[in-house]
């Protein structure tokens, strides 16, 4: 997948989502447009956002591009494994994804508001949207 590209949306990415950040919207729109772009999704976020602004599940779901990635049992351990390092789990789906994987060598950088929350996570990269007012 090295002519891929991959973008991983947090909860503040899902949220500015639906609030109608442009950015956050460009990068669905484009995904829509061309094959070789993806928008992951974690579950996990997904909830979290959901929690916060009612119907952004279904709104998401709903987008074609958005592909929202189930937490597998790797994915469990390497959560569980942020949550006992003091990771909250709306942010450990997130970090999973992000990182390097065969598909991704160089991982998938994180779509977000709040960079600051990954800044101790190596090998995490971010996309800065604004926050919200």
């Amino acid at each position: 997948m090295s002519r891929s590209t991959a973008v991983v949306y947090d909860e503040s990415a899902l949220l500015a989502l639906g609030s109608g950040d442009v950015l956050a919207s460009q990068f669905i729109a484009n995904t829509q447009r061309d094959p070789t772009r993806h928008v992951y999704v974690p579950a996990m976020c997904l909830t979290a956002a959901d929690g916060v602004r009612k119907g952004l599940a279904e709104h998401v779901g709903a987008l074609p591009a958005a592909e929202i990635v189930e937490l597998d049992f790797a994915g469990v351990c390497a959560v569980g494994a942020l949550m006992r390092d003091g990771v909250e789990w709306r942010l450990g789906h997130a970090i999973h994804l992000s990182r390097p994987t065969p598909d991704w060598p160089a991982g998938r950088p994180v779509l977000t508001a709040k960079p600051e929350l990954y800044a101790d996570m190596p090998l995490v990269r971010t996309i800065r949207l604004p926050e919200q007012r």
